[in-house]
């Protein structure tokens, strides 16, 4: 087997957790229509990340959980593309964001920093996006003539 067909390596762990957390996250599970362990896993993931990145958290969308600057809406990827589109320059990115402060934009590239090749993916995913795409893929979302 070659290096690029093998699995992520995992390791089996027993771990005490009180009951209602057991229960709590069961439920989860299932109204996600996940499995116990694949919920745990992403949410231990995304605690560490939190805890890496402060200012940062996740949401669901309907390309999935995404890393979000905390209490604004914004993607972090957003915030990234414009820091690269002006050159990363902090200053600029931070009047494009003026209702931001600058700590708060800092965080957006503090989490790049540590996690590029997720918020890259991203970004080259929304740069496939052209005129012509959202027509045919989203054509309720593209203004009608009057």
């Amino acid at each position: 087997m070659c290096a690029r067909d093998a699995k992520p390596r995992s390791t089996a762990r027993g771990v005490r957790l009180p009951s209602a957390l057991d229960v709590a996250i069961q439920r989860e599970a299932d109204a996600r229509g996940s499995t116990w362990s694949a919920l745990t896993n992403e949410l231990l993931d995304e605690a560490i990340r939190q805890r890496r990145a402060p200012g940062i958290t996740f949401v669901d969308g309907v390309t999935g959980r995404r890393a979000v600057l905390a209490g604004t809406g914004l993607d972090v990827w957003e915030i990234i593309q414009t820091w690269q589109d002006t050159g990363e320059d902090l200053a600029r990115t931070h009047e494009t964001f003026d209702r931001l402060s600058e700590l708060q934009v800092r965080a957006a590239l503090g989490y790049y920093l540590l996690y590029p090749d997720e918020i890259d993916r991203r970004l080259t995913r929304e740069e496939a996006w052209t005129s012509e795409r959202l027509k045919r893929e989203l054509p309720y979302a593209v203004p009608r003539p009057d």
